[in-house]
């Protein structure tokens, strides 16, 4: 697939509403596992936990606007893809990453209720760059580059998975907006779309700002943290997470990608990781592991 533009603008559209899209692990045929939400309700909450605890700063900028303007700038990333040919519509490789994220998904109320609303979706962009994210409500999205350039198993999958999927549970991008000031232009540029005032130029000001937030390094602590428990319930191996940064610090070099750039992949990091693992095997030991497992990229 040719590389997807990522430098290019994205334009937001409030009031869309999108069905069922083709990415939804709630689509006909891609219902989750019985066994695993079952397993998921007899879990202990993980609210309970202190990597669980969300920031009242989130709470300034209300959920549902943040959810819903980015499931507007999701559709809109996706179509900009599909029109560059670099949207998968299939293969192996989306094939295994919504069955990583159907493993996952029913343990994620336990942490936000919210998750048990939001429409999950998971898609595939071909760029060699390495990136992955999850965008509030449950956007979730992967670049070929990560999975191709740095030959990943499926628990480093899942590790890479987890924590951005815990970045949406514990609503950092809320929190960031709040913090940033873009709070205000979301909401001046809802006033505008709604005849309130010209200031449309601010609403996809903030609209941009979704995929352009850096977390702070406690933001990262925590989303490494909560991720591998995640991924552990959802019967990934957490040593995974030793081995998944040791590749990110190799791949960076002097000048490290983006997204390593915003994760940085020390030796702090890795410790950090490899002190939690003592109490993440029992998770990982008593959970169901999964029947089916993929390989990176051919290639």
């Amino acid at each position: 697939m040719p590389g997807m533009d990522t430098d290019a603008s994205l334009t937001l559209f409030f009031g869309c509403r999108c069905h069922r899209p083709a990415g939804s692990l709630h689509s006909p045929g891609r219902r989750l596992f019985t066994g695993l939400a079952l397993a998921a309700a007899a879990a202990p909450a993980l609210a309970s936990i202190p990597e669980c605890r969300r920031s009242r700063a989130a709470s300034l900028a209300p959920a549902s606007y943040v959810e819903n303007m980015a499931q507007q700038q999701y559709v809109q990333m996706l179509r900009q893809a599909q029109q560059q040919r670099a949207l998968a519509t299939g293969g192996v490789q989306l094939e295994r990453l919504r069955y990583i994220a159907a493993r996952m998904v029913p343990f994620t109320p336990a942490c936000n209720e919210r998750a048990r609303q939001w429409n999950w979706e998971v898609n595939l962009l071909g760029s060699d760059q390495i990136n992955a994210f999850c965008m509030p409500g449950g956007k979730i999205a992967f670049y070929t580059g990560i999975l191709a350039r740095l030959k990943l198993d499926d628990d480093e999958v899942a590790m890479i998975m987890g924590h951005e999927v815990a970045h949406a549970l514990l609503e950092h991008a809320r929190e960031r907006m709040v913090k940033s000031g873009g709070t205000e232009l979301l909401l001046r540029g809802g006033a505008a779309l709604l005849g309130l005032g010209s200031l449309g130029d601010a609403a996809a000001a903030g609209a941009s700002q979704l995929l352009s937030l850096k977390y702070s390094r406690d933001d990262e602590s925590q989303a490494d943290a909560l991720g591998l428990l995640v991924a552990a319930q959802a019967g990934y191996d957490p040593r995974a997470g030793v081995t998944l940064w040791q590749k990110m610090g190799r791949v960076g070099g002097d000048k490290p990608p983006p997204w390593l750039s915003t994760h940085p992949a020390g030796e702090k990091r890795i410790a950090s990781i490899e002190a939690r693992l003592p109490q993440l095997t029992p998770v990982f030991g008593s959970a169901p592991k999964p029947p089916r497992r993929f390989g990176p990229p051919a290639g």
